[in-house]
């Protein structure tokens, strides 16, 4: 059986009278773009404790750094600034005038396996660093392993990737939605040189999420942001229908005065059903007169138009003749064109159909980074919870051909690096 998603589809909740699942979602608005401090500064105005947060980051192999919050005004809003302030003497060499340490991935891997962090809250750390050395790698044109991080390699860069993924657990946060981010413009200064805004390195961690420029100077998202944007987000757009919980702004170390330098969190509960109700049409006629060669191009046909699913299932027809049943789902105000594609490229000379309920299960793409590139996932959807995921089968061919490995290796992998999300 064969079927896909139209986009025209009008969906309700399970008739089963089966509650559906509430998902707790963040929001990420960023109206003036994001940087790792301002992350951390909107999880401690959402709530988070920064004690609790000081004391789990005090597990850290990482010395040479304190911690501080407190209230701050950015052009009429309120928000809250977290600080991490560097302290040389401290076990730290700090060359830099921000104290920076440059680090290669290797030590930041130690670091963080070493803090005794969440499953989660690690492996999204580590994701984080290794997206930033990837970028910096391809920018470079040199081999991530010569990699030395400087400004995002610092000690305060470190905490502010690993408090965020910390944050994140103690709001206990199920699914992470950004905004399109903010490009700035102008130029910023940095270990390397003089560059454009955005930096080379957090235009490529960007690549494929969506941006727009506007005319405000200075840099809007960070290298480290941008890294912790792409790895936390499970996607990118407008803000889905929440049932808002909390509000919190991080505030950003300046205070441009022409706009509020703050991160925006909305905190909501997303209602999701437990299984989706839809509307639709099915179409039934028998056919032993067609050239075989037609059936695929039909099906086509049939999807273009608005079909949701097309089979053939072979029969037995009159005089003894063998046929096939060609079954079409389709939604009701797709009806008309599905029907004329029957009547134009087929032999039959009428069909029957009825409408009917289907009940289904929700649908997300999702999508994960492998060593063979990465991998869209298919991912279906009980009570909120996913009940099976499922790599996408032209993704994962066209990387294992690329790489000349066997396709259930690269599905295998896709499937694991998933799970441990």
């Amino acid at each position: 059986m064969h079927g896909k998603d139209h986009p025209s589809v009008k969906r309700k909740t399970s008739p089963f009278g089966l509650p559906g699942g509430a998902r707790r979602v963040l929001y990420l608005d960023c109206f003036s773009g994001i940087s790792g401090d301002m992350f951390l500064g909107l999880s401690v105005d959402l709530g988070v404790s920064l004690a609790t947060l000081k004391r789990q980051l005090a597990r850290l192999p990482l010395k040479g750094y304190s911690l501080s919050s407190r209230r701050v005004a950015r052009s009429g809003l309120w928000g809250t600034q977290v600080e991490v302030r560097t302290s040389p003497g401290r076990g730290e060499s700090h060359p830099h005038a921000h104290g920076e340490r440059h680090r290669g991935i290797t030590e930041i891997r130690k670091i963080v396996n070493a803090g005794g962090l969440p499953e989660r809250a690690r492996s999204r750390a580590l994701r984080a660093f290794e997206t930033l050395v990837d970028a910096e790698a391809r920018v470079h044109r040199v081999p991530a392993r010569e990699i030395h991080l400087h400004e995002v390699g610092a000690v305060d860069a470190i905490v502010d990737i690993i408090g965020a993924c910390l944050c994140l657990e103690a709001l206990k946060v199920d699914r992470v939605i950004c905004s399109p981010l903010p490009m700035g413009r102008g130029v910023i200064h940095c270990e390397h040189g003089t560059f454009p805004v955005p930096a080379p390195a957090t235009l490529e961690i960007l690549k494929g999420k969506p941006l727009y420029g506007n005319s405000f100077d200075g840099e809007m998202v960070t290298p480290t942001g941008a890294s912790l944007a792409v790895t936390l987000a499970d996607e990118f757009g407008p803000p889905p229908p929440l049932r808002v919980q909390r509000i919190g702004h991080g505030a950003g170390s300046r205070d441009h005065g022409d706009r509020p330098n703050l991160l925006r969190g909305i905190l909501g509960m997303l209602d999701e059903p437990a299984a989706l109700l839809e509307k639709v049409i099915v179409i039934e006629t028998t056919i032993d007169d067609l050239n075989p060669q037609v059936y695929g191009h039909l099906m086509e046909r049939l999807f273009s138009a608005g079909a949701l699913e097309v089979f053939y299932t072979p029969i037995q027809m009159k005089k003894n003749r063998p046929g096939s049943l060609v079954t079409i789902i389709v939604p009701e105000e797709r009806f008309d064109p599905v029907g004329e594609v029957v009547f134009r490229e087929t032999t039959t000379i009428g069909f029957r159909y009825q409408r009917m309920d289907r009940v289904e299960l929700g649908r997300e793409v999702r999508k994960v980074k492998t060593r063979f590139g990465p991998i869209r996932i298919k991912v279906s959807l009980f009570k909120g919870e996913v009940v099976q995921a499922t790599p996408e089968y032209e993704d994962c061919r066209a990387a294992a051909l690329k790489a000349g490995v066997p396709l259930r290796e690269v599905q295998r992998e896709a499937t694991a690096e998933f799970h441990r999300r």
